[in-house]
């Protein structure tokens, strides 16, 4: 299941009446994979994978020399094309805990927050692995309800298709995609068709 939560914080200076407000948006989803889950964890663990899993239009390249040893505090940088616009991105892994969870933060990037937390269950003889995302950016609501959420929605969508495929094989992937419901039984993997919900609070 697939889901967006919205979280207004707003920050005001001594010295000023300004109000800095930034909303804080979440996105969940899950794809099971039939493979073990120390082999799924291993896939990616290596980050040249995530090229591999990565849209082609986003135009994603690792600038980092290889190799890449994944720890906590290991810091990647990358290049992507947002809309056309070329942008950097620098992430630190601030967390791993191999083979069950491993968070990755950005440090510099397009999104004004981005914290990705991975997590790996074995579940049903495979591996459910679950992508929950909390990002905030430029313009608030409006400019995630009119683009950002669909640019994410897609890439995420490509990945798991990417998952899919390379874990069991394309001839599947079609109809694992139009599955609307998780069924365990079902002769090709589980992928959940995404939903959003908003929630709205507010922090002072």
């Amino acid at each position: 299941m697939l889901s967006a939560f919205s979280a207004e914080k707003n920050i005001v200076s001594k010295n000023s009446t300004r109000c800095l407000r930034m909303t804080t948006h979440t996105f969940t989803t899950e794809v099971w994979l039939p493979e073990e889950r120390d082999a799924v964890f291993s896939f990616f663990a290596d980050a040249r994978n995530l090229e591999a899993i990565t849209p082609p239009w986003v135009n994603f390249q690792i600038l980092t020399p290889e190799p890449i040893e994944m720890h906590a505090g290991a810091l990647i940088d990358y290049r992507l094309s947002v809309h056309g616009v070329p942008v950097s991105w620098k992430t630190e892994i601030s967390d791993w805990e191999p083979p069950f969870r491993f968070v990755d933060q950005q440090l510099r990037g397009p999104y004004r927050k981005w914290i990705h937390t991975h997590t790996f269950e074995e579940k049903n003889g495979g591996t459910l692995c679950r992508d929950f995302v909390e990002y905030a950016v430029l313009g608030g609501h409006l400019i995630n309800w009119l683009l950002v959420r669909r640019d994410v929605e897609k890439i995420f969508a490509y990945r798991q298709e990417s998952l899919l495929a390379r874990f069991r094989g394309g001839s599947v992937v079609y109809r694992a995609l139009l599955s609307a419901t998780a069924r365990p039984n079902d002769s090709f993997p589980i992928l959940k068709k995404p939903s959003f919900s908003d929630k709205r609070s507010i922090y002072r």
